[in-house]
């Protein structure tokens, strides 16, 4: 950037001093001038000497002042990391800052005077400036350009500027100001951001999935238990009809080899067909019912399992506490008494699977705390409306929760439980579940003893 000359001092005005009073009076006599008015000229040049020393020394602060201003305006725009060019009206390079000449490998005074088309690397940016440059009627407030300009090795760097016209005292056009950030790094940096948000959202998804499976994991015992029942009674009952199609076989060949009727009669009897008969329907019937109860099971499971697919469904919260108590109540070692009776329908806008994992999260919590020190767990459940909300409340009958929990209670990793017993990422993961459905889940020491947790979720516009 240039910097304006610094003012030489003017010299101190070297007026002669009026002599002693004497000679100017006889000096007076010789011209013809009486003494009064040459006293007041002498006061008068007085004055103007003391003027123009009071002018000198003004002078000189204005100048100081003006030289600091310089040097303060100087190194501002040598700090700017953004480019900086002023051109003239005909687009001639007037200043310049150092952020552009380290960009573009030349000089100020190298600059100064050139085109600023020249600094530009292809010819579309070069059309945009032009249409800037000649623009008769240019917006006050700037117009911002994505231009390419060519770096000092003569690779083109995209540089977003912002052009803003330059205005003279009589209003007219005097020139432009360009202001620009060069958007390699910055697109680099957004690149990079957005990979690493992509990772994390996939690391919070497995993140979710694993806790998933760790609840799922302790159902196992339980599921087991549950498809052996049905599986049994679909396996009993093939048995059976497996015996029942090797009589009617023997029956049916018997027919076809021509058997008299007291003979086919016999043979009848004796296998029991008539039994058989009436027997299929129930047989068949049962062996459809247990095989129903085991897709039933699987399909809990899968749909419980399954990694979520964002899609939102109404969802009958009554349904998701039957089916989590069920569960839970299947994968647990210790006796759970729940105090729950399904009411009117509390329908939300949801994940099916979502929620069952948060009702099932919570049960697993008030158990675990209630047995901790092995008493007997007793769970009192309530769903209701309230205005245009539906609330989900569980009370557990355990010691409560420690005043400097309850503030940790939801953080991910955190855990009163021994090492082992838990990953600290059930209620961590809970709480984030209902958010993203756009509720509410709180816990407090209920004053009756134990702890209370209280979920609030939107209703369902169908619902309100």
């Amino acid at each position: 950037m240039r910097r304006l000359r610094h003012l030489p001092a003017a010299a101190m005005t070297d007026l002669p001093k009026p002599a002693d009073t004497e000679a100017l009076i006889a000096r007076a006599h010789i011209e013809g001038v009486d003494e009064s008015t040459w006293l007041d000229v002498i006061q008068r040049m007085d004055e103007v000497y003391s003027q123009l020393v009071s002018d000198e020394i003004a002078l000189e602060q204005k100048n100081v002042e003006l030289e600091q201003s310089q040097q303060f305006i100087f190194s501002v725009m040598s700090a700017m990391s953004d480019v900086l060019l002023v051109c003239n009206e005909r687009g001639e390079i007037e200043e310049t800052n150092a952020a552009l000449c380290e960009l573009v490998g030349r000089s100020d005074d190298e600059l100064r005077g050139l085109p600023v088309l020249a600094l530009l690397a292809d010819e579309e940016s070069r059309a945009r400036m032009r249409g800037v440059l000649d623009d008769a009627n240019p917006s006050r407030r700037g117009q911002a350009v994505e231009l390419n300009l060519r770096d000092s090795e003569g690779s083109p760097v995209p540089v977003d500027t912002n052009l803003t016209p330059r205005f003279a005292r009589n209003g007219k056009r005097a020139g432009t100001v360009f202001v620009g950030r060069p958007t390699a790094e910055l697109k680099r940096a957004y690149h990079e951001l957005r990979e690493a948000h992509e990772a994390l959202k996939l690391a919070q998804q497995q993140l979710l999935h694993s806790e998933k499976m760790a609840s799922l994991g302790r159902l196992v015992a339980g599921v087991a238990h549950e498809l052996n029942n049905p599986i049994s009674f679909v396996l009993g009952n093939v048995h059976a009809l497996k015996k029942y199609s090797e009589r009617m076989g023997r029956y049916i060949d018997a027919v076809h080899a021509g058997l008299s009727d007291e003979a086919l009669a016999d043979l009848r009897v004796k296998l029991r067909i008539e039994h058989l008969l009436q027997d299929l329907p129930s047989l068949i019937e049962g062996t459809v019912e247990g095989a129903q109860r085991t897709a039933d099971i699987v399909n809990g499971l899968k749909r419980f399992s399954a990694v979520d697919s964002g899609s939102r469904e109404p969802v009958d919260l009554n349904t998701v506490i039957t089916r989590a108590i069920h569960w839970i109540r299947k994968g647990s070692t210790c006796d759970i008494e729940v105090a729950w009776e399904p009411g009117e329908p509390c329908v939300v806008t949801g994940s099916a699977g979502q929620l069952q994992q948060v009702v099932m999260n919570l049960l697993q919590n008030a158990c675990d705390a209630a047995a901790a020190d092995g008493r007997h767990a007793v769970l009192q459940l309530g769903c209701a409306a309230s205005g245009e909300r539906m609330r989900l409340t569980l009370r557990d009958n355990g010691p409560g929760i420690p005043e400097q929990y309850l503030s940790r209670i939801f953080e991910p990793f955190f855990t009163t439980k021994p090492v082992g017993k838990g990953t600290g990422l059930g209620l961590s993961i809970s709480y984030g579940i209902v958010e993203q459905h756009g509720g509410t889940l709180t816990a407090r020491n209920h004053p009756e003893g134990g702890a209370e947790f209280v979920l609030e979720l939107p209703a369902a516009a169908s619902s309100t």
